[in-house]
């Protein structure tokens, strides 16, 4: 089943984000995740809206949380952990009609 990655945070730092991007892409790719949103200039509709808000669409929880566990991810991860603050990942299961 299906999972997405629900990742909103605030960019506290525009140029370090700046290299955070390919590489992710990169490793998305192994895992075969696929890119639903990404925005840096949400509209809040409730609420305040963070600087970047995305969703990935992960084949499985297993694929997703593999990617975000895999060794080569840690020292991209670490550029997000200093150039982002108020950071919250979710994994969310694929609706399914029952």
């Amino acid at each position: 089943m299906a999972v997405y990655y629900i990742n909103s945070y605030d960019v506290i730092d525009m140029e370090e984000y700046a290299n955070y991007a390919a590489p992710v892409y990169e490793l998305l790719q192994k895992y075969g995740a696929e890119v639903l949103a990404s925005d840096l200039n949400a509209i809040a509709v409730e609420g305040v809206a963070k600087t970047m808000n995305a969703i990935i669409r992960f084949p499985s929880e297993e694929a997703a949380l593999a990617c975000y566990a895999d060794p080569e991810y840690q020292p991209v991860k670490q550029i997000r952990l200093r150039s982002t603050t108020n950071c919250t990942m979710v994994l969310v299961k694929e609706f399914v009609r029952q």
